[in-house]
């Protein structure tokens, strides 16, 4: 089982994931939307909507996860990060 680190403050919260394992979810930082945010190789995927998608994904590719709560007293030094780069729809073709 694959232990992933869910960061909060005291108003949201974020899923830690490397690209690495968002790829063997079949997933990537591209299929997010724009309220999760990027650093490097790692995303950290937004509570409401976007962690879900992750967590279903990867579950049913690779099998159950476990989270652990790491958490900020203080507006979370996550929301100084660059946000993914998501897909628009202009980027599909109807």
């Amino acid at each position: 089982m694959t232990t992933f680190t869910f960061h909060t403050d005291p108003s949201h919260g974020w899923l830690e994931v490397r690209v690495t394992e968002l790829l063997k979810a079949n997933l990537a930082p591209s299929d997010f939307s724009a309220y999760s945010y990027q650093q490097g190789e790692v995303v950290y995927l937004e509570e409401d909507c976007d962690a879900p998608v992750f967590i279903r994904s990867y579950e049913a590719h690779v099998g159950p996860i476990s989270v652990a709560e790491k958490y900020s007293h203080y507006s979370h030094w996550i929301r100084t990060l660059p946000r993914i780069e998501c897909r628009t729809d202009d980027d599909f073709i109807f």
